[in-house]
């Protein structure tokens, strides 16, 4: 089958479910790449064969993080701290104190805005909804930081690569996969940029302790 015709032989519905799920999982506390799969999702709203439309991909995305999120704070909120404790030692790749303490320093520095900028770090988007509840942070702000966040990562994430990506593919003229290839590179650079000024904004209280 032609690359054209297995991409337009893809359900929209089932491509919106399967990011839902993903990024709901992940932010249960459960490490799998939801923002990987958000932005492969959102790679085929460019290809002209695929039905696939990038804005039902972001409400997609941002339902399954507030929901996901809301069900980790539940997690958090019943298991508390030796709740992390036990997954610190069952999996500690992922879970382990300096995570744990990392994730922490965070939660002092920004308070409820550390579930809003967790939406866009790795680690904190793990650790957002569960760390919260054990924090007995209250639900009401939790909820108006996740969803302001899972709202802009979503539809930030999907935009940019939507749009980044048709523009690259009109302006190579027919180079599809090389302009999808500009809009991956882009996304890339964007969000690690975020990353890394995030990592240093969360790094500072342990330097200033030294």
């Amino acid at each position: 089958m032609h690359i054209d015709q297995w991409i337009a032989a893809i359900p929209p519905l089932a491509v919106y479910v399967t990011i839902g799920l993903i990024v709901m999982i992940e932010s249960l506390g459960i490490p799998i790449p939801g923002e990987i799969a958000l932005v492969s999702a959102t790679l085929l709203t460019i290809h002209p064969s695929s039905a696939v439309q990038w804005e039902f991909i972001a409400v997609a995305a941002t339902a399954g993080a507030i929901i996901g999120d809301s069900i980790g704070y539940s997690i958090g909120r019943k298991g508390g701290k030796p709740l992390f404790e036990w997954l610190g030692r069952k999996f500690p790749k992922h879970f382990g104190p300096s995570h744990l303490a990392t994730a922490e320093r965070a939660f002092a520095k920004w308070g409820m805005w550390a579930v809003f900028l967790g939406r866009f770090i790795a680690l904190l988007r793990i650790f957002a909804g569960p760390l919260a509840g054990a924090l007995h942070m209250r639900y009401p702000k939790f909820l108006v930081a996740n969803a302001l966040g899972g709202i802009v990562w979503a539809t930030g994430t999907t935009a940019l690569i939507h749009f980044v990506g048709q523009a690259a593919e009109k302006w190579l003229s027919g180079f599809a996969w090389v302009g999808l290839g500009v809009a991956v590179v882009a996304g890339a650079g964007i969000s690690l940029y975020v990353k890394h000024r995030a990592g240093k904004a969360m790094a500072a209280p342990a330097d200033e302790s030294h």
